[in-house]
């Protein structure tokens, strides 16, 4: 198809779809449209119409991230042409591509990180990408490779409107909580299954550079202004509370960021893309598939520092190599 796009809702199902409206439906100079068709009300849309490519214009690109600051996640069917090198181009015209901090990239010279369910990567726990670094990423653009036959969904929350919707007190005191971030995460604890070989190999691999950083828990988005939660499980505690109130006060605030009324589950098929603003959302990825194989790629574009609600920036802690 043409590289020049126009960008149409289908429709428009919750007023707080309002940030992005206006310039997702700003046509460019197109003679074959494209269309944005909601799936939640608060979050994710399916884009039909549009071949990802590194070659689409601004005007595409720019449409593209209209519609992403409006619905969240984005998710576009049937783009199997892509390769690893034409996913990762893509992905560097939101912005700088960077690689995992930890997690080697799946071959020399490429940004991209591979999840393989056979070396452990199964990330079945609420959490916003790499929060455990300063500048953690601005967006992600998740690929399917292989795809069990039954199973290994992935549901995203929207963190903005589930700030929006806290009761009143809730969002008073989220406005000047601040918590500490960190890659030590205990996956252990919020398994059911014991730990296998690849499991501990991964973590091990996940772990080897430990990071700490002090995030406030409302942020402020640089591109909308909306303001959004910013936690999930490299929460460690809250500054200023003790370990048992911020183990309570986190599954308080968690409850609320994944009421189904804010999350939107997508049934993976090969060659699907799912594109998510990584600063207003959190995402799960359920392990639901046994012993099946599932192969995803993600590229990941550079964020920024988020600044919270009084101005002041997040702040690293700590960064230090590990001997295991």
């Amino acid at each position: 198809m043409s590289s020049t796009v126009s960008l149409a809702n289908e429709s428009s199902t919750d007023s707080n779809h309002d940030t992005g409206a206006d310039a997702a439906r700003q046509p460019a100079t197109s003679h074959e449209p494209f269309h944005v068709r909601p799936i939640g009300g608060r979050i994710g849309a399916e884009v039909r119409g549009v071949t990802l490519s590194p070659d689409l214009d601004d005007a595409a690109v720019s449409a593209i991230n209209a519609a992403l600051l409006q619905h969240k996640v984005l998710f576009f069917r049937g783009q199997s042409h892509l390769d690893d090198a034409a996913q990762e181009a893509f992905a560097a015209r939101f912005g700088e591509t960077v690689a995992h901090p930890t997690v080697p990239s799946l071959s020399s010279g490429s940004r991209l990180l591979e999840l393989d369910s056979k070396h452990g990567a199964r990330a079945n726990s609420w959490h916003t990408d790499v929060t455990f670094v300063d500048a953690y990423p601005k967006i992600s653009i998740l690929r399917g490779v292989v795809i069990p036959p039954a199973g290994g969904d992935t549901v995203w929350a929207n963190t903005a409107t589930a700030y929006q919707h806290l009761p009143q007190a809730l969002r008073e005191l989220a406005d000047g909580l601040w918590a500490l971030h960190s890659n030590a995460y205990d996956y252990a604890a919020a398994r059911n299954t014991p730990d296998t070989e690849a499991d501990r190999a991964y973590r091990q691999q996940f772990t080897s550079t430990l990071y700490e950083t002090e995030h406030p828990v409302v942020r402020v988005h640089p591109e909308t202004g909306e303001r959004s939660l910013v936690l999930g499980h490299f929460v460690q505690r809250f500054t200023g509370l003790s370990q048992r109130d911020s183990d309570r006060l986190l599954a308080l605030f968690q409850d609320h960021v994944t009421r189904l009324e804010n999350t939107v589950r997508w049934r993976w098929t090969q060659g699907d893309v799912a594109i998510w603003d990584n600063r207003a959302t959190q995402h799960y990825a359920v392990n639901d598939y046994g012993d099946a194989h599932r192969v995803v790629r993600r590229a990941t574009v550079h964020g920024d520092v988020p600044v919270g609600i009084d101005g002041r920036a997040s702040r690293i802690v700590k960064r230090e190599t590990r001997t295991h």
